[in-house]
């Protein structure tokens, strides 16, 4: 416990880069999640619509709303790209 307490100014800024980090990919991962399940929302519903499970109409609603969402997910990883 002493030891640890006399290594902290060594080891603190460390610990610190290392949470630092893990929140950073922790970020990262989420985005990339989030773009990959837009996308295959995307497959599943071509699929369906090809397969004549869903109207043409109903298609066309949720494929707007998907592709918008795509398009604000990329929005908002050029922005934080341009943040650094």
């Amino acid at each position: 416990m002493v030891l640890r307490f006399l290594l902290l100014p060594i080891t603190g800024p460390l610990m610190g880069v290392t949470w630092l980090g893990e929140k950073i990919l922790e970020q990262a991962s989420t985005e990339i999640d989030d773009k990959e399940n837009l996308s295959k929302q995307l497959l599943a519903l071509q699929l369906a619509f090809d397969m004549g499970e869903i109207a043409e109409e109903e298609f066309e609603i949720q494929e707007e709303a998907l592709l918008l969402a795509i398009l604000e997910a990329e929005k908002q990883e050029r922005d934080r790209t341009q943040e650094y």
